[in-house]
């Protein structure tokens, strides 16, 4: 009987017949083949279902098919028939169905809106592309909007709307300022999913002009711009400050301060929401809170897990991403945000639906003429979808009739077809979501059997290796395949040959007599065809003398022979490797025909060397390791590694040790310093060798220490100087007898994880400590000074036992012993451990504190007592915050500030307080758990210290004889101020400063005029605050007088005056022109006319500006939106200031150029061109096109 190796082991099935016949088509085996066989059209490419096309850009809709005759192509749209003829900008590609819309010549895209299918028909069916529903992208402009400015109170939330215009695709939001840079976000201030910006709480410096919201939309590559957006955020400290005058102590206390609340969500809204989400996608929930501190964001999912390896939090946590959803990820997904004041939280109830997915896609299927045959069509979705079938692009319903066919719901099953049943099924699976659609062809060919491989084909195999003789084939019916050896040779059969499914004969070991001809026969009922190929076994190649070790002197020579014997018929090539690489680029190295020579041997050529031998049908190799020494004095003498010891003895067997004996093996000129003893334990880590012992290299003998229940292998290695031998071949095994354990665990430590456990732990003996079958061990315990007996369990061979029910942090007696099946290790010794620690019970008393100046306090307390720590002692902690100034009589929120005391300590100092300011603190015990309870709030205050400066001095209203000056509070009064000390003196013309006078201000005054001042005299200011502690530091300035005119007119000083000079200097170049006149008449002795000329020079003012100087110009924010200068913003201060950023608006294009249109918005292009030519007007909703935009962004 043949022996086949098949998919199936009894007849070939039908889906093996059809895949067959479909890889035949289908993969292009041979071109003439396919060239003459029918084949129904199948779709090759299509453009996507939904497709937005750039309105600039001509419209290419892709429908490529083949098939046998080529196919011709029709489309409609929305649902009737294009008739491309018609439209003079529409083209059809010639031999394709792609259809270009000339947009750029005149044609406008929104025309051709709508939904395509492209029909690809011959004679033996039709196929249809999905519907591709054409949309052009949609840039719009922003609506103009006249946008207020937000007053907002520090501490309170507020969310910016940027309210993007609605584009196609819809836009990619971003916030940037003036200067082109991200906006820096945080747990407190982040972007929505939705594009707004949400603070959670507001600080000082969130006040800003220049809160702009950007939309990118890819399609058009341009970027749409809001109007900036004002946020001025005022506190209570500056508008105390600005009614302190008016308002007594009482009032001012009784403003409300920035006060810490609890969270509330800023979105979604209400407790609870919907999502619903398509199988496949990503999931996106986002919870963004209010409240102060900023509160922190988590998720849970109720009732389950979020998905591991799918999950992923974004925006500091806000988000939750959740990839390739499935049904198993609908339920209710919980958000809490939450502070130190409470929480709040929302629960979203997720429903992921499906779009139409498959679960058995129709395929191609190719039937023989009465053969039998099916297609299936299975999806799944949710809901589930309607599955109907086309036949050749129309409802199955009121197709043609075939009695060969028979629709059973997501199944046609054929029977008995005929030529005439060839065409093209389409199966549609659709619901509310989306819809699939597959082309499937029926092809009923009737063809005789024709064999693919060319004939007489040669196969070239090296003897005892397998030979694989082609015979791919063709042929409907499938034909039956068989092989002869010879023209006319009986029929091959027998177990030495194997018969593949795709016509390949296996030979598995050819032989040198398997040379010959071999005649494949492929026949079914419609004829019968063969085919020869011929097959070579030729000998193999060897190397019959190979490399061999080399120790050589330095700077000698050395050869290695490579000599092989190969197959006449092949053509060897042998090449050199050092070390598995290329030979060193050196000419000391020689390769000859079956040879490698090195010339002067240096320590970089030792190392490992290979020949290998390739011809065209095998490979061989063969490597050598050659050692290069140091040269003797005396004359060479050959030193190498000694050969490896041999004839090992085991003698004087015990329970614990045995006798080892060897004989040397030859030291190679080396004398042998040692041997090393390895042994294997084969039955508890076969095949690993582990050091035993080293004995001196005059001992040939030694006697070893053995552990019980081992299986014990000996090997020895000697040692000289030039290096280790090979180990020697292994003694025979010595099993030990087993015994009890020598030794306990080691390590055994006891440390609870919870208040009411103690757990156990020690380090498990290795294998062959274990002495003996059945390893366990006893744990025993008891509590420490009680006077209780020992508890015991045996555990089996694990590394740790947790004791439960046990008080809270008391001692405990721990013991570990190792037994096994022959009895107990000796008696372990005992450690002490610890159960669980609890939080400590009370809080430390007689809290005092020490104000020993206004920046420095010192605090006390009493120990608690050590019973009531629950747990090891840590130290203390000291909690204190500020409370209030004194001076301003405001609150405001501050964080605590912690010291941490380690061990028994009962006081510390607390360093840079502020002066003049009212604190409170607590202190707590700390242990290995945690923290204590507090103790109660402890009121203190600091003294007042000496002022900062003023925050500001400005000199106004110069005259003849008098300054205005005016000042500001101390930023930092640190107690009450009681005067200002005004110190002034006048600068002459070089510099010099004049006498001091000093002007004592009462601390209510905020202005002072000084009168009966010299005119025209610069005077140098020191101004400072004072409290009871003493001054401040001062702030300086300097003004000048002005000067009388009539006085000026007599008492200027004429040098001076820049008229005088130009005069001067004019004096001086005429006498220059004169003298060189003079000198010119002289020397050449004639009148010579000189003409002057002088350069006009253009009024810089209507000089034109450079194109490429990179300077930016004014923004105009005009309601009829005109365009930028110069294509960019500048900031409130008209300076454009380049700072290093890597998240400047200059990262979302590939390029750096951009432009601005109309309205204001930014146009980026990212083809990294640069436009010079001005923008014109459109009046368009759309965008302009880049190619019209104004300026390059830089």
């Amino acid at each position: 009987m043949m022996k086949k190796r098949s998919i199936s082991a009894s007849k070939a099935s039908l889906v093996l017949f059809l895949c067959q016949m479909i890889s035949a088509l289908d993969v292009p085996l041979d071109s003439k083949l396919l060239e003459e066989l029918s084949q129904p059209p199948t779709i090759t490419q299509q453009s996507p279902k939904d497709y937005i096309v750039d309105p600039r850009e001509n419209i290419v809709i892709q429908c490529e098919a083949k098939g046998k005759p080529p196919p011709s192509f029709s489309w409609t749209r929305n649902g009737t028939h294009f008739d491309i003829d018609k439209d003079a900008q529409v083209t059809m590609k010639p031999n394709s169905g792609t259809l270009v819309v000339n947009i750029m010549n005149g044609g406008k895209a929104e025309a051709y809106e709508g939904v395509y299918q492209c029909t690809a028909r011959n004679e033996r069916g039709a196929a249809i592309s999905n519907n591709i529903v054409i949309r052009p992208s949609r840039s719009p402009l922003w609506t103009k909007e006249k946008l207020e400015p937000n007053h907002v109170r520090e501490g309170d939330s507020l969310v910016l709307h940027c309210r993007p215009p609605v584009g196609l695709p819809p836009p990619i939001i971003f916030w940037m300022d003036n200067a082109f840079q991200r906006l820096p976000q945080s747990e407190r201030v982040s972007q929505g999913l939705n594009g707004d910006l949400y603070f959670s709480n507001v600080q000082p410096e969130d006040t800003r002009e220049d809160y702009i919201c950007y939309a990118r939309f890819n399609h058009t590559q341009t970027i749409q711009q809001k109007q900036p957006i004002s946020v001025k955020v005022f506190s209570m400290d500056s508008l105390n400050d600005t009614i302190a005058a008016n308002l007594s102590d009482t009032d001012i206390y009784g403003a409300k301060p920035v006060t810490e609340r609890q969270p509330i969500l800023l979105t979604p809204t209400g407790s609870t929401s919907t999502k619903v989400e398509l199988r496949g996608n990503v999931l996106l929930l986002e919870c963004i809170a209010a409240g102060l501190p900023t509160p922190v964001i988590r998720w849970i999912k109720e009732g389950g897990e979020l998905p591991a390896n799918r999950t992923f939090f974004e925006n500091f946590k806000k988000t939750l991403k959740i990839t390739d959803v499935s049904e198993a990820d609908s339920g209710n997904y919980k958000c809490i945000a939450r502070n130190i004041l409470g929480s709040a939280h929302h629960v979203i109830s997720v429903t992921v639906k499906a779009a139409p997915y498959w679960i058995t896609a129709p395929r191609n299927l190719v039937l023989s003429p009465g053969e039998d045959g099916t297609l299936i069509c299975r999806a799944n979705g949710n809901p589930k979808p309607n599955i109907s079938w086309l036949a050749n692009g129309v409802p199955i319903s009121i197709a043609p009739e075939d009695p060969s066919r028979k629709v059973d719901g997501d199944t046609i099953i054929f029977s008995h077809v005929q030529e005439r049943s060839s065409a093209v099924y389409q199966c549609n699976a659709s619901n509310e979501y989306g819809y699939l659609l597959a082309n499937a062809f029926v092809n009923v060919l009737a063809e005789p059997p024709r064999i693919l491989t060319p004939a007489n084909k040669l196969y070239q195999v090296i003897a005892d290796s397998p030979a694989l003789l082609d015979c791919a084939y063709f042929g409907s019916p499938k034909p039956e395949i068989e092989w002869f050896r010879g023209v006319k040779g009986s029929i091959l059969r027998g177990s030495e040959y194997i018969f593949h499914d795709n016509g390949t004969l296996e030979i598995p070991v050819a032989q040198k007599d398997s040379t010959g001809t071999y005649t494949c026969v492929a026949r079914n009922e419609l004829g019968k065809i063969q085919n020869e190929v011929q097959l070579e076994v030729k000998d193999p190649t060897m190397i019959i003398k190979q490399p061999e070790y080399k120790v050589i002197q330095r700077y000698g020579q050395v050869s290695f022979e490579c000599i092989i014997k190969h197959d006449t018929t092949l053509l060897p090539t042998i090449i050199w490797l050092k070390d598995n690489g290329e030979l060193p680029d050196d000419e000391r190295f020689l390769v000859g025909k079956d040879n490698l020579t090195i010339m002067n041997v240096t320590d970089k050529d030792d190392g490992t060397y290979t020949c290998i031998v390739n011809t065209t049908l095998d490979s061989v190799s063969a490597s050598a390791v050659l050692t290069v020494v140091a040269a003797p004095p005396t004359p060479a003498i050959i030193y190498a590694r000694p050969n490896p010891p041999f004839d090992l003895e085991l003698t004087g067997q015990l329970e614990r040790s045995v006798e080892l004996s060897w004989i040397p093996g030859d030291e190679n000129n080396s004398p042998i310093t040692s041997f090393v003893i390895e042994y294997e334990d084969g039955l508890h880590e076969p095949g690993v060798w582990h050091y035993q012992t080293e004995v001196p290299g005059t001992q040939t003998t030694v006697q070893l220490k053995l552990s019980p229940y081992v299986n014990y292998s000996f090997r020895v290695i000697a040692v000289n100087e030039i290096g280790r031998s090979q180990p020697s071949e292994p003694s025979e095994q010595y099993l030990t007898k087993s015994a009890n354990p020598d030794e306990n665990p080691s390590n055994v430590q006891g440390i609870g994880s919870e208040p009411d456990n103690l757990v156990i732990t020690w380090e498990s003996l290795k294998g062959f400590q274990s002495n003996g079958p059945g390893l366990q061990y006893k744990v025993s315990w008891r509590q420490k000074d009680v006077d209780d007996e020992w508890t015991s369990v045996i555990v089996a061979n694990v590394s740790k036992y947790i004791v439960s029910g046990t008080p809270t942090f008391v001692p405990y007696e721990i013991k570990v012993q190792a037994l096994n099946d022959l009895g107990y290790a000796p008696e372990p010794s005992e450690v002490i451990g610890h159960s669980g620690e609890d939080l400590p019970m009370v809080a430390p008393g007689n809290v005092q504190v020490h104000v020993i100046n206004s920046t420095l306090a010192k605090v006390h307390w009493d120990p608690v007592p050590l019973k009531t720590v629950r747990g090891h002692l840590q130290g203390y902690k000291v909690y204190y915050w500020k409370v209030q100034s004194l001076s301003r009589r405001s609150r405001r929120h501050v964080e605590k500030k912690i010291l941490t005391f380690r061990g028994n300590k009962t006081f510390g100092m607390l360093p840079g307080l502020e002066p003049y300011s009212s604190y409170k603190l607590n202190v707590r015990v700390v242990n290995g758990k945690g923290e204590g309870p507090a103790s109660p709030d402890k009121v203190f205050k600091t003294p007042e210290g000496v002022p900062s400066s003023p925050s500001f001095l400005k000199i106004t209203n110069p005259t003849l004889d008098s300054l205005t000056l005016e000042w500001g509070l101390p930023t930092h009064p640190n107690g009450i101020l009681t005067s200002y000390i005004l110190k002034f003196q006048p600068i002459n013309n070089t510099h010099e400063l004049g006498p001091l006078v000093e002007i004592r201000i009462p601390a209510n005054e905020s202005s002072l005029i000084l009168k009966n001042l010299n005119y025209s005299t610069r005077y140098k200011f020191y101004f400072n605050a004072q409290t009871s502690v003493g001054s401040g530091s001062q702030i300086t300035e300097e003004a000048v007088t002005i000067m009388d005119e009539a006085m000026a007119s007599r008492q200027v000083d004429i040098a001076t005056q820049g008229w005088f000079i130009g005069l001067m200097c004019a004096v001086a170049l005429l006498i220059l022109i004169l003298l060189i006149v003079c000198f010119i008449r002289r020397n050449k002795g004639g009148k010579y006319p000189v003409k002057e000329k002088e350069d006009a020079h253009a009024d810089p003012e209507i000089q034109p500006m450079k194109e490429d100087d990179g300077t930016f110009g004014e923004y105009s924010d005009a309601e009829d939106h005109k365009p930028l200068k110069k294509g960019s913003r500048t900031p409130s201060d008209r300076t454009v200031k380049k700072e290093d950023s890597d998240d400047s608006l200059v990262d979302y294009g590939e390029g750096v150029n951009g432009q601005f249109n109309e309205d204001g918005s930014f146009i980026g292009q990212y083809s990294g061109k640069k436009e010079k030519e001005p923008a014109e007007g459109n009046e368009s909703s759309e965008a302009p096109s880049p190619v019209n935009a104004m300026n390059s962004f830089v």
